[in-house]
């Protein structure tokens, strides 16, 4: 049967989240174990460290940064876009090669969420939106949910 998911690496229990902690999920870590998953970090991907400042898209979500029409800013105030984009399209790259025809990604994110994403303030304030590496997997046809 070969890999159907891509998923968070965060949810597989890898350190991986900006603050260089993880948000273990016992069904996702599952389906790596049977083979059925394979775990990415767009993120790293990209060329981000961990632990890295927390980033938000602002004018947006991860439709708008792909078109170019918003960008993803961390906490200091950096730009950090193209790394974001970068990312983005790595996670869709391995997603085709392993043939994976869905994605279970961490909501919230400014990578990953789905539906809803952080407002762009840093207050913990949630609004709707795409994050832009479920953007991305989306517009390629490739079905996106998140952990929940």
């Amino acid at each position: 049967m070969g890999t159907k998911y891509i998923i968070s690496a965060c949810l597989a229990g890898v350190g991986c989240r900006y603050d260089g902690g993880a948000r273990s999920n016992a069904r996702v870590e599952e389906l790596v174990r049977s083979g059925l998953a394979l775990p990415i970090c767009p993120e790293q991907l990209g060329g981000l460290p961990t632990p890295r400042p927390p980033a938000e898209i602002h004018g947006g979500d991860g439709y708008d940064v792909l078109e170019g029409k918003a960008r993803v800013i961390n906490h200091r105030g950096e730009d950090v876009t193209l790394a974001y984009i970068r990312g983005a399209r790595e996670a869709l790259h391995l997603a085709r090669l392993v043939g994976a025809t869905e994605a279970i990604l961490k909501g919230r994110s400014p990578s990953c969420g789905r539906d809803l994403i952080y407002d762009g303030t840093f207050q913990r304030r949630l609004r709707c939106g795409w994050g832009v590496t479920a953007a991305c997997l989306e517009n390629a046809g490739i079905r996106v949910l998140n952990e929940d």
